[in-house]
């Protein structure tokens, strides 16, 4: 089992930028990926960015360009960091960590994320 503890959140202006943290403790050596989700209100959470063991990234198409993730294995923290934020870029972030061996998947509490003027 891990522990996913996000961090970072905040209020921008569009065309600002943010970084989300999310630190893993636990059983981290077993993880195959951990990714970046996101869910606004009234829509289903979606998939921003992964990055799995190998260091093999992918991203929804509505944030390549503009938001990268990247891990540090030694601080075990993974990051998403946000360039050229949009309104429709507000939405609550979760952490993910997925274990291929079980297909277990286990969550953060979220951070909240809002871009406006």
């Amino acid at each position: 089992q891990v522990q996913l503890v996000e961090s970072g959140g905040g209020l921008v202006q569009p065309g600002g930028s943010l970084r989300l943290s999310c630190a893993a403790s636990g059983n981290i050596f077993s993880i195959y990926s951990m990714g970046w989700y996101r869910q606004a209100p009234g829509k289903q959470r979606e998939l921003v960015a992964r990055i799995r063991n190998s260091g093999s990234t992918n991203y929804a198409d509505s944030v390549k360009g503009r938001f990268t993730i990247s891990r540090d294995n030694a601080k075990m923290t993974v990051y998403l960091q946000m360039n050229s934020l949009k309104p429709e870029d507000t939405a609550v972030y979760y952490c993910q960590a997925y274990y291929m061996s079980s297909q277990a998947t286990y969550w953060g509490q979220g951070t909240q994320v809002a871009v406006s003027s």
